[in-house]
């Protein structure tokens, strides 16, 4: 374009027919293989201007009613003239003419025609006028407008290749949209597919952990990837409040675990209404802010219930869209509505086996409980009960002073057993090597006290790794863990399976600890009295460390097989 007069250059001269035709050719090939629908109408009006010589084109697009133009495009205006003329055309005076009679117009000054309303103060000048519709698929879509011809009127050549290339326009316009319909569809079964995937992981999860935080942890970062935001957050219920649990992200952990009354809160609104809301900085609804952890500075906001059952669990939230979108969409909606759904069934499932836990580890410690007050009331508390008649007995005897001396030596001797018993139980419920010494020290001193007992021979293979080897000493709660597995299954042995040999193996590596305890004895059936030999206690023990305990049992005897991941070490060693 010629910049000092700002006119186009003649693309098209008066220089032969076949030229002429070849270049129309050419505008046709060009904007045919343009699949991106701006650069089309761009490239459409700077090329009807080159064509004709006009000075200044534009593109009206019509509404979906044909009543009048949704979107006006120019070219050849200066920002200043842009400026100086204000609100672009809606369809009125002579370009309307064209939305209700849609032919080619050509005028030599468009401010004589009888529909003409004028221009307001400060538009250029604009005397010739041609307008040429642009139809697709036999519906007007929107009209070519060119004005200003240098050097005089448009001609017939100028209407006839305006026309042409209205035709090429519409074909490449209609290839445009086509392309972006196809695109759209592709990206909406790419999310649907995405949603898919991202709610079979939360599945496959639950199959394989149903640990509530990590699965909640799962979810924040599915839901935050499916919807591509910026950040996430998962509110849970808990009676009359809200907890902030998991979260992806740009938000700081540290706010997890900060609560809200439900009643008069925005996240508290959908968990009790279970209806989405979306917030805008521009919304009438209330603030983004007041949204709690993660809103600071975000410009949008998803907020979706998460049901399962008909009871709202809690919400998910997803904080801006990282994407070329403004916000958060309506399909973003759906999308993330439908991905709560599943993920609530994931959460209550993980909550239902927590509660699990928690009672099978209530029961299991006051079944231990029950077991040690019965033995201090049938063993120790009797056996004190008949020491006390003894002594008193010997204090009624004033006479007899031999007999008082052996009574009072056999309640000495009586007492240093009980007082033996209750070291063995004390040991039991803590044993102090653990805590001194180590988990090593500790079960080698349990081994060797069941071997003093002589009720079997125990064969003993503790392969542990060195403070040094590992990197410091185990956490307390896993030494006493594996302690316990060891304790329960020997007494197992003992008072159940009545075995005449026990064989215990620990293997400690990189990999985790194995803890691997067989015997000879009777076995028992693991599917009726199992509970009663303490089993939920070490299912539950092995459990919370995140590994396996398999018991297997029948009459060549009973094996308990615990495996568990690499240990957690004492943090504060």
């Amino acid at each position: 374009m010629d910049r000092r007069n700002g006119r186009p250059p003649q693309l098209l001269r008066q220089d032969g027919e076949e030229n002429w035709v070849r270049r129309l050719l050419a505008v046709g090939r060009s904007l045919t293989s343009e699949l991106d629908r701006g650069v089309v109408l761009e490239r459409v009006l700077e090329t009807a201007r080159q064509m004709t010589g006009a000075r200044y084109a534009a593109l009206g697009i019509l509404n979906a009613e044909h009543t009048g133009l949704e979107s006006f495009l120019t070219s050849g205006l200066d920002d200043r003239e842009r400026a100086q003329i204000g609100d672009l055309p809606r369809g009125r005076g002579v370009l309307g003419v064209l939305i209700d009679h849609p032919q080619t117009l050509r005028l030599s000054d468009v401010s004589g025609h009888s529909e003409s309303y004028g221009f307001p103060a400060g538009h250029p000048v604009m005397r010739s006028f041609l307008g040429v519709p642009i139809v697709i698929r036999g519906h007007v879509w929107g009209n070519l407008y060119l004005t200003e011809k240098a050097g005089g009127d448009f001609t017939e050549r100028d209407e006839e290749a305006t026309v042409l290339l209205a035709g090429w326009a519409a074909i490449a316009i209609d290839n445009a949209m086509m392309y972006e319909f196809s695109e759209a569809r592709r990206r909406e079964a790419e999310r649907t597919t995405r949603g898919l995937e991202m709610t079979r992981d939360v599945a496959v999860a639950i199959g394989t952990d149903v640990d509530l935080g990590r699965v909640l942890e799962l979810v924040a970062k599915r839901g935050r990837a499916l919807v591509e935001a910026r950040s996430s957050l998962i509110w849970l219920r808990d009676g009359d409040e809200l907890v902030a649990y998991a979260c992806a992200g740009d938000i700081d952990e540290g706010l997890l675990g900060t609560r809200k009354e439900l009643a008069g809160c925005v996240p508290g609104q959908v968990v009790s209404t279970r209806l989405p809301m979306r917030l805008t900085q521009r919304s009438p609804l209330p603030g983004i802010a007041s949204v709690g952890p993660g809103s600071a500075g975000a410009q949008s906001a998803l907020l979706v219930p998460m049901v399962s059952r008909g009871h709202a669990v809690g919400v998910l939230i997803a904080f801006d869209s990282t994407g070329d979108t403004d916000g958060l969409r309506e399909e973003d909606e759906q999308l993330l509505l439908t991905f709560a759904a599943s993920a609530a069934n994931a959460v209550t499932l993980a909550q239902s086996v927590e509660s699990d836990r928690l009672r099978g580890a209530l029961a299991a410690t006051e079944a231990e409980r029950g077991r040690w007050a019965r033995e201090l009331h049938d063993e120790t508390l009797q056996r004190l009960a008949g020491l006390r008649l003894q002594l008193a007995a010997t204090l009624s005897d004033e006479e007899d002073l031999q007999h008082t001396r052996s009574a009072v030596g056999d309640a000495v001797a009586e007492l240093g057993s009980e007082i033996e018993g209750l070291r063995a139980i004390i040991s039991d419920l803590r044993p102090p090597a653990l805590d001194d010494l180590g988990l090593l020290a500790a079960t080698e001193s349990l081994v060797d006290r069941y071997r003093d007992r002589g009720q079997h021979e125990i064969d003993s293979d503790l392969q542990m790794l060195t403070r040094e080897e590992r990197g410091g000493r185990l956490d307390p709660g896993f030494e006493s863990t594996v302690y316990r597995l060891v304790q329960e299954a020997l007494t197992n042995a003992s008072k159940h399976s009545h075995a005449g040999s026990v064989h215990l193996v620990i293997h400690e590596s990189s990999d985790g600890i194995t803890v691997d305890v067989s015997d000879d004895g009777c076995g028992f059936d693991t599917g009726s009295t199992a509970e009663g030999f303490g089993l939920v206690g070490m299912r539950e023990r092995v459990s919370l460390t995140g590994g396996t305990l398999k018991v297997t049992s029948g009459a060549g005897g009973t094996r308990v097989l615990a495996c568990m991941p690499p240990p957690p070490l004492d943090a504060h060693v």
